[in-house]
């Protein structure tokens, strides 16, 4: 998965001045390119206070502004470190608030620059603050599953006009990450669309192979040029226009999926793009709603999902098994925190009765917001025993346990 971005603190540099020792991730460093001047004249304690947001009663007066801008989202003792001080420490957030998100931005550029704007924008829309969201400039923010999640479950509430203009954020955040997403995971696919060369007429010919093939089939000319005889022609098979084999998602949308949500329409898009593969989207909380006609465009899969609810897992899995025709070339994922709100009875006779058919099926353990596996083990337990393997991937893992079976590999 894309790691995190870079802390403001590791993005800012202060031209002329060395590197200052390690410091607790939080707030941005001293000020940089607008305020380089300024920054010149801080006192190496004056830059601990800025960073730290302590003792801001004792900065000098052009130091005060830098202090007002990150009190907005850092204030309040809600930098990191800030509980690491006693109750004598007078912490941040004494300065006014900013009248708007768009002056507190503009603030912001101007003592920062622009990264340093779209990080701390990023991190006040993560922190819940929608009215940041318009602030941010789709073309430079740096895009990230947390932001992208953030912003995806704050637009669930906001009316359509302010919607709209979230739309080309959202979109440039989809298509960055599903770009890298598909980077990542195209060598673990490699290889499933090409056609297998073989000595049976009917395909084209495979000109490299045949002359692998005939080297030894050689004609010397009169004019000394050397012809290759292709008594052993190798030709190309068929690809096949329809797809041979059949990926259903089972997504679970109940409440604290958000990320995984995020993860698996866009893991679905990149795996849509495999031609012998036809993907299928099952979206479920206590109903289920069939997003497959969304799989290509993963934007429009994701503003239409609304996470929350309860969970029956078992029917989302019998929608799946409405969808097998071909068990043996049928690959079923589930993605959930296994939290059933039904009886346990009905979702493990769904799992045997997929895996008695021949349904390769997958279980894909939910993941938190700092990536470690969150569900529930007692049910995972009983579902493995059933016969459904349960396992925490990442994206890049599945495509891998995908590319196996498409390829005929167990492993």
């Amino acid at each position: 998965m894309p790691g995190l971005p870079p802390t403001p603190a590791e993005a800012i540099t202060v031209a002329g001045e060395p590197a200052s020792p390690a410091v607790p991730a939080g707030r941005p460093a001293a000020p940089a390119a607008g305020g380089e001047a300024a920054s010149r004249r801080l006192a190496p304690a004056d830059r601990w206070r800025l960073l730290l947001g302590r003792e801001t009663g004792r900065l000098p007066a052009d130091a005060r502004r830098y202090a007002d801008a990150l009190d907005e989202l850092y204030g309040m003792g809600k930098g990191e470190g800030a509980a690491d001080f006693g109750p004598g420490g007078d912490g941040g957030g004494q300065g006014v608030s900013f009248p708007s998100a768009r002056e507190w931005a503009a603030e912001l550029d101007a003592l920062f620059g622009t990264e340093v704007r779209e990080e701390v924008l990023a991190r006040a829309a993560d922190g819940g603050r929608t009215d940041v969201l318009s602030e941010l400039d789709p073309d430079t923010v740096r895009p990230s599953i947390e932001l992208l999640t953030s912003v995806l479950s704050l637009a669930g509430g906001l009316p359509e006009q302010r919607l709209a203009r979230l739309r080309p954020l959202v979109r440039r955040l989809v298509a960055e990450l599903a770009r890298e997403l598909a980077t990542r995971m195209r060598p673990a696919l490699t290889g499933l669309a090409t056609p297998r060369p073989t000595r049976r007429p009917g395909g084209r010919l495979n000109l490299p192979a045949t002359l692998r093939a005939n080297l030894a089939h050689t004609r010397r000319t009169g004019d000394g040029r050397v012809l290759v005889v292709p008594e052993r022609p190798v030709f190309s098979t068929r690809v096949r226009n329809e797809a041979d084999w059949r990926l259903v998602f089972v997504v679970d949308v109940s409440g604290s999926m958000e990320a995984s949500v995020v993860w698996s329409a866009l893991t679905a898009a990149v795996l849509g793009g495999v031609p012998t593969l036809s993907t299928h989207f099952l979206a479920f909380s206590t109903q289920v709603i069939d997003l497959t006609d969304r799989v290509a465009d993963p934007l429009s899969l994701l503003l239409d999902v609304r996470v929350g609810g309860g969970t029956h897992i078992a029917a989302g899995l019998a929608h799946a098994r409405s969808l097998v025709t071909v068990p043996s070339r049928t690959l079923v994922v589930v993605v959930s925190d296994f939290e059933e709100g039904y009886p346990l009875g009905g979702l493990l006779g769904e799992v045997r009765s997929l895996v008695s058919s021949g349904v390769h099926l997958l279980g894909c353990a939910a993941l938190d917001d700092t990536g470690a596996p969150r569900y529930s083990v007692p049910v995972a337990r009983q579902l493995v025993a059933a016969g459904m393997p349960v396992a925490a991937l990442s994206p890049l893992a599945l495509a891998r346990w995908v590319g196996d079976r498409l390829r005929g590999e167990t492993r």
